[in-house]
């Protein structure tokens, strides 16, 4: 019988504890390491005897590997994401671990625990720009070629897909979400909504809708979730109430 022991790559919600699922908090109750990003990582309040691991943002796959070699000695580790780990996030990287790394890491068991992903905390805060079919970017282009998230922004403007677009802009990227917004500018109606949703149900939350056309990039930094409605997404303004972004269920454009 092997004697590995489990990794849980857990997504702890967009920051607010109250936003963590119940799921998650039991699979961190159970770990005994904790591998993750630094800030992420201190968002745990662990016992005496949990163990945490924090190494930076670019580290993904030299964070997997640590973790999945401390399971290989059946310890009971945690692989911790913000957000839901499937999206942009470390699910993907243990996977490539694995697939790349020794035979015994195939026999760890392996649990995903999803969480709520920034689109859909920033969605919530707005009404529901996620109404209809909507799809995720990210604008990194650590990992994928620019000329690629071009065509991939193209190809779902003109489809007519709602864009939440992750990673937007960064100190080493500062240029990427302005292209994008006149990339866009070119295809979709100068009032399509834009959502700038920075840290939700966090205390230093900020949510803005502004119009594609007036969109500014200066707007978001790495903390925010940036939503672009499509052509058929519409704003309820509400007299003092904040007004409510929605998709309809429905389409009548035949994108």
């Amino acid at each position: 019988m092997s004697k590995a022991g489990h990794v849980a790559v857990i997504g702890l919600g967009p920051g607010s504890a109250a936003q963590a699922t119940p799921e998650a908090s039991a699979a961190v109750t159970a770990a005994k390491w904790f591998y993750g990003y630094g800030p992420y990582v201190d968002r745990l309040e662990l016992r005496p005897d949990q163990i945490k691991v924090a190494s930076d943002n670019r580290e993904e796959i030299s964070r997997a590997q640590a973790a999945l070699e401390k399971a290989a000695q059946g310890e009971r580790v945690a692989v911790v994401s913000g957000g839901d780990p499937g999206v942009f996030a470390m699910a993907a990287a243990v996977c490539e671990a694995i697939e790349a790394g020794p035979a015994e890491w195939r026999d760890i068991d392996l649990t995903v625990v999803p969480g709520v992903t920034a689109m859909l905390a920033v969605a919530a805060r707005i009404g529901a720009p996620l109404g209809h079919d909507f799809c995720a970017i990210s604008l990194s282009d650590n990992l994928k070629p620019w000329d690629v998230i071009e065509k991939r922004l193209e190809a779902v403007a003109r489809a007519g897909f709602v864009i939440a677009l992750y990673n937007p802009i960064s100190k080493a990227r500062p240029w990427q979400l302005g292209k994008a917004f006149d990339q866009l500018r070119a295809i979709l109606p100068a009032a399509t909504p834009v959502i700038f949703g920075r840290a939700a149900g966090r205390p230093d939350e900020k949510i803005e809708v502004t119009p594609l056309g007036e969109a500014d990039a200066a707007r978001a930094d790495m903390a925010t979730c940036v939503i672009i409605g499509s052509a058929e997404t519409r704003v309820i303004e509400r007299g003092d109430r904040p007004a409510l972004v929605y998709t309809p269920r429905f389409s009548v454009s035949g994108a």
